[in-house]
């Protein structure tokens, strides 16, 4: 018998779907209206996750006032199909007027490495970040929300090091009951919180551990994109409530979600021009729903992946042309590639082009340094990422989507990159390395009308700063 396939169905709205979204009543097989078909098993533990319209243009780039996800026109629940009964189920939901389309539910795994050897330390990466100067600023991402979809966090080892992030556990979820969330084991998910808190010490960290959904004959270190489909819409749920107007204090809604997870090869999809494709198909609904997270205001960052030429993770399985798969070449997210302290790439790092946009990755950013201890050293562009989501999240302490969208943010990024050679965007760096103190000042260039906005939260900043002195423990100098 063949391999049993994992797919994602996209249906049309019907009353049943739009209840038992979220997990709100028991996702009946009848609710899918298509549950009888042989060798079909769909997943009734799995809420139907609500798929707004790909977002437009101008809510893109932040000219839209308002991003809502009332009345979805489609929701995407998931089965798996037996690999022989696959033609049949699809020639039949094909003709099926309430499917909208059927998808590739990948394998997606952590883009990590354990080298030997760390080059550098965290207190190198800080300079080289100028997060002294960052927190001199304001900048230090207090108030700010960084979702780590990874395998999940563990706080008291972060405050064992040094770390001492807040934790919201109302946005917190996982794709297993029971999970314990912010007191996970320590693993990848650990790592990347650290790194984040590299330059946002004071940053709100959410945990959503989807790497942890143990696919057939998986590892915890595994998941399937639909989990992370389901992770993406609690986000955009969250994001596209009413907005609060702006008083005193308070801070608008901010979210950076840091995504240091891919798909390796291409065997784990669909084949490249059929409908049910993924990495190169940006109509599938995860690729949708990432476009809406930022629409709605979210900074969306992912790895670059670790199938590098020169020395290749294995699980790419010697594919190092392929370029950048899916999301993480998206057009509405920054692609992070990676750099050692001394600002050279290193050679694991996938270069692009990018299956959604070509011009991926967007920049590079530090790694493989001595810093969580969870490994000998923090590697990979899994570690590459979180290192930017932090200067991300530190900026969004005084810098809004409201002021500055996610796309602007991210062009201020690629413009501001210290270029590596003549050219101003190559496949291996991207747009360059990221380079603070010119972001910084570019900053201040293009916000120069937003003063009057932006005021009251530095105010705010001075403020907390001024009562927290003192009373945070300084990180652990090694």
């Amino acid at each position: 018998m063949a391999e049993p396939v994992h797919v994602i169905i996209q249906m049309r709205s019907t009353p049943s779907l739009a209840a038992a979204s979220f997990g709100a009543v028991a996702a009946a097989p009848a609710v899918f209206g298509i549950s009888d078909l042989p060798g079909v098993r769909f997943d009734a533990a799995y809420s139907p996750v609500p798929i707004p319209p790909r977002p437009t243009a101008e809510a893109a780039l932040g000219i839209a006032t308002t991003f809502t996800v009332s009345e979805p026109p489609s929701y995407v629940v998931r089965a798996t199909v037996q690999g022989d009964a696959l033609p049949s189920f699809l020639d039949s939901t094909n003709a099926n007027p309430a499917v909208v389309g059927v998808f590739a539910d990948p394998r997606i795994q952590p883009i990590a490495v354990c080298p030997n050897g760390p080059i550098g330390t965290d207190l190198d990466v800080e300079r080289g970040l100028q997060v002294e100067e960052l927190h001199r600023r304001g900048l230090d991402g207090s108030g700010v929300k960084v979702v780590v979809v990874d395998t999940g966090i563990n706080l008291n080892y972060l405050r064992a090091r040094g770390k001492t992030p807040r934790f919201d556990a109302s946005l917190s979820w996982g794709p297993l009951e029971g999970q314990r969330l912010g007191d996970m084991p320590v693993d990848h998910g650990t790592m990347c919180a650290y790194d984040v808190c590299i330059a946002a010490a004071g940053c709100t960290l959410i945990d959503h551990p989807v790497l942890t959904s143990q696919a057939p004959r998986g590892s915890v270190m595994e998941g399937l994109l639909s989990d992370a489909v389901q992770s993406y819409g609690l986000l955009l749920s969250y994001m596209s409530r009413a907005p609060q107007p702006f008083a005193g204090d308070h801070i608008p809604r901010t979210l950076v979600v840091n995504n240091s997870w891919g798909m390796f090869h291409p065997s784990w999809d669909f084949p490249v021009g059929e409908p049910q494709n993924y990495s190169d198909n940006a109509d599938h609904p995860f690729n949708i729903i990432v476009a809406s997270l930022e629409a709605a205001g979210a900074d969306i960052l992912f790895a670059a992946g670790n199938c590098g030429t020169e020395c290749p993770d294995g699980r790419c399985e010697g594919e190092t042309t392929a370029g950048i798969f899916g999301a993480n070449s998206s057009p509405a997210v920054t692609c992070v590639a990676g750099v050692v302290i001394n600002k050279e790439r290193i050679g694991y790092s996938t270069k692009g082009p990018g299956r959604l946009e070509q011009s991926k990755p967007d920049i590079a950013s530090f790694t493989h340094f001595a810093g969580s201890g969870v490994y000998t050293a923090d590697g990979g562009t899994s570690a590459a990422t979180p290192v930017a989501a932090g200067v991300v999240a530190a900026i969004r302490r005084l810098y809004p989507s409201s002021v500055l969208p996610p796309a602007q943010l991210r062009d201020l990024l690629r413009n501001t990159a210290e270029r590596r050679g003549d050219r101003r965007f190559d496949y291996e760096y991207g747009y360059g390395v990221l380079d603070v103190q010119s972001l910084l000042e570019a900053l201040e260039a293009s916000t120069a009308g937003q003063r009057a906005i932006l005021q009251p939260q530095r105010t705010a900043a001075r403020r907390e700063r001024a009562a927290t002195e003192g009373a945070r423990p300084r990180a652990r100098r090694r």
